[in-house]
C-alpha cells in the first residue's frame, strides 16, 4: 500500500523525461542510451490505419515498455542522492487508454492482468527506494469546464491516471501520491468542487491543485484549501501577478495547511533567455512588470528555460525547500534539477564554513578578552 513519504528529506525532483548527462553525442546515440527510461507513444491516426491486429500488437509492445520504462526511470532516481528522489511520470505510459475506438485494448483480461502485475512492481520499487511520485494530465484535462461533455472526458483522463496509480498501490491515503491539474475551464473553483464529488475515492486522494498563469491565480486555488491539496506554482504567480511570493507569506501558509501533515510540493521554471532582455544580468531578479512595459511578450516569458541560469531567483526558489519540495519544470528535466541541487548543496556548505569561520573568530576574541 501507499505510505507518506518521509517529510525531514527536502526534494528537488524533475519531469517525465530522463536526459543523459552527455548531450553532445550523436542524436541516434542519445536516443538508443535515453529510450530504456523513456516512455514511447502512438498516434490514434497510425492505429486506425492498421489491421486490429498489427495495432494491438502495437499498443501491447508500448505497453510492455511503458511500465519497464517507468520501472528503469524510477530505478535511476532511486540511486541519486536522497535529495533528488522525486520525480513525475509521464502520461502517456498506456497510450489512447480513453479514446474510444481503441479503449476496448485497455480492457481485456490479459491487458489488465499485465497492467496489476507490472504496475504494482513499479510501486514495490519507488516504496523501497523511498522516491517521490507524481503525475500531471494534460491541459485537456479541465474538470471546471462549463461544457458537460468535456468535464465526463476530464474525469475519464484524470480517472486513468488514477488506475495507473492504483495499480501502482497508491490512492490509499491522503497526498500518498500527487497527481496535479491546473483549475482551468470557466466554472473555476465551483466547477472543481461539482467535479470531486464524481472522483473515485483515491482519486480525491491524490488530486492536486495548481495556480496559473492566466485566469485562476492563488487566491482562487485557495477556495479549494478545504477540499484537496493546493501545488504554488511560483512562476505561473510570478507571469500573473508580477510578484515573487514569499515563503513567509500567509498564502503560502495556508497552501502548506492543505496538505493537512504532508510535505507539500512547489513548482518552478525560469524564463527562457531569449524572452529577457539582451545581456541580462542572472544575479538580478526579473521585475516582470518592467518587463512588459518594455514590450517582452507575456507568453514568451511564460516558457519555461533548458537550466535554471539566474542564482539570484534560484535563492528565492530554494527559500522554499525547508517548507516544501520542488518540482523543477525545465527542459532539461534531470540535468536542470540535478544542477539546482548541486548548486544549493555548494551554497549550504559554503555557508556552514562561514560560521564555523565566524564561531572560531569569536570564541578567538572571547579567550584574549578573558
Amino acid at each position: 500500500m501507499g505510505t507518506i513519504k518521509n517529510t525531514m528529506i527536502k526534494r528537488i525532483g524533475f519531469a517525465c523525461k530522463y536526459m543523459h548527462p552527455d548531450q553532445t553525442q550523436k542524436k541516434k546515440l542519445l536516443e538508443e542510451i535515453q529510450r530504456p527510461l523513456n516512455t514511447r507513444s502512438t498516434t490514434v491516426q497510425w492505429l486506425n490505419r492498421q489491421t486490429r491486429e498489427v495495432a494491438e500488437e502495437r499498443l501491447w509492445e508500448l505497453m510492455v515498455h511503458n511500465i519497464q520504462s517507468y520501472m528503469n526511470l524510477i530505478t535511476y532516481v532511486g540511486g541519486l542522492p536522497h535529495e533528488l528522489r522525486m520525480v513525475r511520470l509521464g502520461s502517456d505510459v498506456l497510450p489512447v487508454y480513453t479514446e474510444p475506438t481503441w479503449c476496448y485494448f485497455w480492457r481485456k483480461p490479459d491487458v489488465v492482468a499485465y497492467c496489476e502485475k507490472h504496475f504494482a512492481t513499479v510501486g514495490r520499487r519507488a516504496r523501497e527506494l523511498d522516491v517521490r511520485l507524481s503525475m500531471h494530465p494534460g491541459q485537456f484535462t479541465v474538470l471546471a469546464s462549463d461544457s458537460e461533455e468535456i468535464v465526463e472526458r476530464s474525469i475519464e483522463e484524470f480517472e486513468y491516471h488514477v488506475d495507473c496509480i492504483r495499480w501502482m498501490g497508491y490512492g490509499t491515503q491522503f497526498q500518498d501520491f500527487k497527481c496535479n491539474v491546473h483549475i482551468s475551464g470557466r466554472k473555476g473553483p465551483a466547477g472543481i468542487k461539482a467535479a470531486l464529488k464524481r472522483l473515485t475515492p483515491e482519486a480525491r486522494n491524490v488530486i492536486t491543485i495548481e495556480n496559473d498563469e492566466n485566469k485562476w491565480g492563488i487566491e482562487d486555488s485557495l477556495e479549494l484549501a478545504d477540499d484537496l491539496a493546493l501545488v504554488l506554482d511560483i512562476h505561473h504567480h510570478w507571469c500573473r501577478e508580477g510578484e515573487y511570493i514569499q515563503p513567509t507569506d500567509d498564502r503560502f501558509s495556508r497552501v502548506i495547511d492543505s496538505w493537512r501533515g504532508v510535505r507539500p510540493a512547489i513548482h518552478y521554471s525560469y524564463s527562457r533567455n531569449e524572452a529577457l532582455p539582451e545581456g541580462f544580468a542572472h544575479d538580478t531578479m526579473p521585475d516582470f512588470p518592467a518587463l512588459l512595459e518594455a514590450g517582452h511578450k507575456k507568453g514568451k516569458l511564460r516558457a519555461h528555460s533548458d537550466y535554471y541560469p539566474n542564482n539570484a531567483v534560484n535563492d528565492y526558489a530554494l527559500s522554499f525547500l525547508p517548507y516544501a519540495d520542488i518540482m523543477c519544470e525545465s527542459k532539461c528535466k534531470n540535468l536542470a534539477s540535478i544542477a539546482l541541487h548541486k548548486y544549493n548543496t555548494e551554497k549550504t556548505n559554503e555557508l556552514s564554513k562561514q560560521n564555523v569561520r565566524t564561531q572560531h573568530t569569536a570564541s578567538t576574541i572571547l579567550e584574549h578578552a578573558g
